[in-house]
């Protein structure tokens, strides 16, 4: 009972420090917004909500005081710092973090289109679609680990699906054949990362290191010996935005939400199933036994080898689809290491969304949209360095992982090899 009280003792401590680092770093970033965004003077920022030439509805746009705005977001996240300082254990630090995020951004780019007009539908708009590639290489990951299988491939399977993708439907000149093919070829690799990992026992981590490194190979050779030769081999058919009737139309949420490619569609009904797969079934519940106390599961009848086979299988095929995102839903063609580090940023996101399907499509909303941020304010001439702005969704990874070390807790077999007694 002492050990134990000890025990607690010393983590309502170290939640107690952690709660006084985040009110000292909100009450610095108030600071950094009035000296760095602070000085602007006379001018106003004009912030569309129409979308499209001839909207069904058109909105007025929202025209509000620069300089006056970033004062009062400089103000806001002083006085979540002070609340953050008192009640440092308070456990609504999250939704703190998140104000302190939004106040943060609408300082930033209040002053970035000062005197300008920036279209937030269009942002936002932009935002889901640059998520929709981190959400499928979060959910493969989610679908790995909720099984106790780490998949650090993800990258190679998004990679590797999108040059599938582009190759077959340009050989079918049909966006389905195309996206089978990536579905497979992603179900290829997770199998192979299967047999590794869980067969051989291999190292985990160099498993999924060996997978992308293979597959940034194989698709750079091809590419520069198959496609730049053959450019007909590169010229998949794409999936054309949809907008569903009625809803379409809706102001704001319509062009964001109701006017998308297939793939956007599929995302959501994607994370629906997956969601109540996991928490509302007996197949979830297996599945998490295994991923939590695999020796456990296994007493009780529940085949821990054939769960993981099943879970790393899917995890691949997922990451395919989201792999063939960048060429039959994005782009329309190949190219070389095109996927960008989608597939670390996704595993970003899994960890911040806490293993869950929805709070992974959250997280990689927070990458989207530093991603869309970033191609934003390149339009804007907004005075900040290409290379800054191009770093800008790697250091919103950096800065979400390394502030949820410590606050989340992964499936307690999560990349532990299991052997049989």
């Amino acid at each position: 009972m002492t050990a134990a009280t000890a025990a607690v003792g010393a983590a309502r401590t170290n939640w107690f420090t952690r709660g006084r680092v985040l009110g000292i770093a909100y009450l610095a970033v108030a600071v950094l917004i009035l000296i760095v965004f602070g000085g602007v003077l006379g001018e106003d920022t004009k912030f569309g909500l129409n979308f499209g030439p001839k909207p069904a509805f058109p909105l007025p746009d929202i025209i509000v005081p620069s300089q006056a705005t970033i004062w009062l977001m400089a103000g806001v996240c002083a006085f979540l710092g002070v609340v953050q300082l008192v009640r440092a254990g308070t456990r609504w630090w999250a939704i703190i973090l998140a104000l302190v995020a939004i106040a943060f951004i609408t300082a930033f780019i209040t002053w970035a289109a000062a005197g300008k007009s920036m279209s937030l539908v269009g942002l936002f708009s932009q935002t889901l679609q640059r998520s929709v590639p981190i959400t499928f290489g979060a959910l493969s990951g989610l679908m790995c680990e909720r099984s106790g299988v780490v998949n650090i491939g993800i990258e190679g399977m998004l990679l590797t699906g999108a040059f599938t993708g582009a190759v077959a439907g340009s050989v079918a000149q049909n966006v389905w054949v195309g996206l089978a093919a990536a579905i497979i070829v992603g179900g290829l690799l997770g199998l192979l990362l299967a047999v590794l990992a869980i067969r051989y026992l291999v190292d985990q981590i160099i498993a999924g290191t060996v997978i992308n490194i293979f597959a940034a190979g194989i698709t750079a050779f091809l590419s520069a010996r198959v496609l730049m030769e053959m450019p007909d081999l590169n010229n998949p058919p794409r999936f054309q935005p949809d907008k569903i009737p009625g809803l379409g139309d809706i102001p704001i949420i319509g062009p964001i939400l109701f006017t998308n490619s297939f793939f956007v569609f599929a995302m959501f009904v994607l994370i629906l199933v997956i969601h109540l797969a996991l928490f509302h079934t007996r197949y979830g519940l297996r599945v998490r036994a295994v991923g939590e106390h695999p020796i456990a599961a296994e007493t009780v009848g529940i085949n821990v080898v054939r769960t993981r086979y099943i879970n790393v299988l899917l995890g691949g095929m997922i990451a395919g689809f989201g792999g063939a995102y960048f060429t039959l839903g994005s782009t329309g063609s190949f190219d070389e290491n095109m996927t960008a580090g989608k597939g670390f940023i996704g595993l970003a996101a899994m960890i911040f969304g806490g293993w869950t399907p929805i709070g992974a499509f959250l997280a990689s909303l927070v990458f989207g949209f530093a991603d869309a941020l970033q191609n934003r304010l390149s339009i804007l001439n907004a005075g900040i360095p290409s290379e800054i702005l191009l770093m800008l969704p790697y250091i919103v990874t950096i800065i979400v992982v390394a502030g949820l070390v410590g606050r989340v807790r992964a499936p307690a077999a999560d990349g532990k090899p299991f052997k049989r007694e």
